[in-house]
């Protein structure tokens, strides 16, 4: 097992890193639509974006 984690340990910090940022994305939209914030980024929505 830990031939296994030193063989692959690039592997696992590059999927950590890019789980943490996945997870850190998805926090700051849930935050934003609790807070009735638009997710689009325009400054005159009031909660819901149109298409």
């Amino acid at each position: 097992m830990l031939d296994w984690l030193t063989d692959n340990w690039g592997d696992l910090a590059v999927s950590a890193l890019l789980l943490a940022a996945v997870a850190a994305i998805l926090i700051n939209l849930i935050r934003k639509k609790r807070a009735g914030k638009c997710s689009c980024g325009c400054s005159s929505c009031d909660g819901e974006c149109r298409r």
